[in-house]
């Protein structure tokens, strides 16, 4: 036991490596590890990294850096994606001691415990055809919302990602097991759980079980409000998720977030998708003639290799025309071992700017539209914690962001509202109506 020692934990990237993050920090806190902010001289520093784009593996060494200085003396572990993908690329990191890929990371603490610290870094990391556990998780500490970790892995293989290459084939627990871990989350005082993953519509990988049968089964446990979908691919949508979600569902809520990376078949095709414009089009249809309130987000990638001026605005027309919320932009970036930089052809880097620039204007006008189109509705917002210069915000179910003056009694709960105006930050103004939290 170290109840003497402290460690503190940094994720980078997306809401599975903060699952992942959560459920590593709880076992060194069963180990006798007080958990600590990051300035607050930790023993042990354990950054769970990203390399989704160049900007994250950039982000690492930043924060290496930033380590040493607050504590000289600390152990420093990389774990997460770029470990897995670059582990001799960290290991010359100066100030890194250990690198753990994808199959050591969970195994972190006996690591730390049993390591002696050497001149050298020490890398932990097989091939990642080894990594075929699925180790389940979920994420504590913020009162209001947790990440459950519900699938690992991705067998899709798209030519623009490393992500099969960092997390390994596509698997997951079964159906009982997840609701298992949903039902320890229940037992908090958490109140609303995104379900996240790699690809998470995979769930199953067309065996016995699959996503629709995870998400009925989650749908009856007790002492969560809200299930939130993060992310699924368009393909692995089926008309019968989302009937039960919008219609059905005692606690999923009218929100997608659907990757659809570009609006020309031709690319899409480059970038080995698994669905065109028309099934795109179609799901987001459904959607919308299922329950219009419902909010949509969409990912897209703009400089793909051959990316035309003309390919650039067919993707621009396409979203102008989806009755859609927002947009995720994610600007391409090369990245080492994917196909899509043997496709030569590559767009301009002043290009992608301009092109990522174009699509965030979009997508203020996609999300100031929905929130329009909003007002004058009631809803229900989950309101969260903390204190903005004395104010709060919350979500309602359909992810309109709200904003209120701050009460610390409004904290974690729900409350009836009604929806009257846009701010200047572009938040929307509410009246509360009543409590509705039990």
């Amino acid at each position: 036991m170290n109840q003497y020692k402290k460690v503190s934990l940094y994720t980078l990237g997306c809401k599975l490596n903060f699952s992942e993050t959560s459920t590593i920090a709880r076992s060194f806190e069963e180990g006798g590890y007080a958990r600590v902010d990051f300035d607050n001289t930790p023993d042990v520093y354990i950054i769970n990294t990203c390399s989704v784009t160049e900007n994250a593996d950039k982000k690492c060494k930043q924060l290496v850096k930033k380590a040493r200085k607050v504590n000289p003396e600390a152990f420093v572990a990389i774990i997460g994606c770029y470990a897995q993908l670059k582990p001799d690329e960290i290991a010359e990191i100066n100030g890194v001691d250990i690198v753990l890929g994808a199959n050591e990371k969970f195994n972190l603490l006996e690591h730390v415990e049993n390591i002696d610290r050497a001149k050298d870094t020490v890398v932990y990391n097989s091939s990642i055809k080894e990594t075929k556990d699925f180790v389940p998780g979920y994420s504590l500490g913020d009162r209001t919302r947790s990440f459950l970790k519900v699938q690992d892995g991705c067998d899709y293989f798209c030519t623009f990602c490393t992500i099969p290459l960092a997390r390994g084939k596509s698997r997951n627990a079964s159906v009982d097991s997840t609701v298992q871990e949903a039902k320890k989350i229940s037992k908090t005082d958490v109140k609303e759980v995104v379900l996240t993953g790699v690809n998470i519509g995979d769930f199953g990988q067309g065996g016995d079980e699959n996503f629709f049968q995870l998400v009925k089964a989650l749908d009856t446990v007790e002492g969560i409000d809200r299930f939130r979908i993060s992310s699924i691919e368009p393909n692995l949508l089926s008309n019968e998720i989302i009937d039960f979600t919008l219609n059905n569902s005692d606690r999923f809520v009218p929100h997608f977030h659907i990757p659809l990376q570009s609006g020309n078949d031709r690319l899409l095709k480059a970038m080995r998708r698994k669905y065109d414009t028309a099934l795109y089009a179609d799901r987001i249809a459904s959607i919308k003639s299922s329950k219009p309130s419902t909010c949509i987000g969409v990912d897209v990638i703009v400089g793909f290799p051959g990316e035309t001026d003309e390919d650039f605005m067919e993707t621009v027309a396409f979203l102008k025309d989806l009755d859609i919320s927002y947009l995720h932009v994610f600007t391409y970036s090369e990245r080492a071992n994917t196909t899509a930089i043997k496709l030569g052809d590559a767009v301009p880097i002043n290009i992608r700017k301009e092109r990522s620039k174009q699509l965030h204007i979009l997508s203020d006008k996609k999300k100031r539209a929905f929130y329009e189109s909003n007002i004058g509705q009631t809803g229900t917002v989950l309101f969260e914690s903390d204190d903005n210069n004395g104010w709060m915000n919350g979500f309602t179910e359909n992810y309109v962001k709200v904003k209120v003056p701050f009460d610390k009694n409004l904290c974690n709960t729900f409350q009836y509202v009604h929806l009257n105006s846009i701010d200047r930050d572009g938040l929307m103004l509410c009246d509360i109506i009543v409590s509705a939290t039990s």
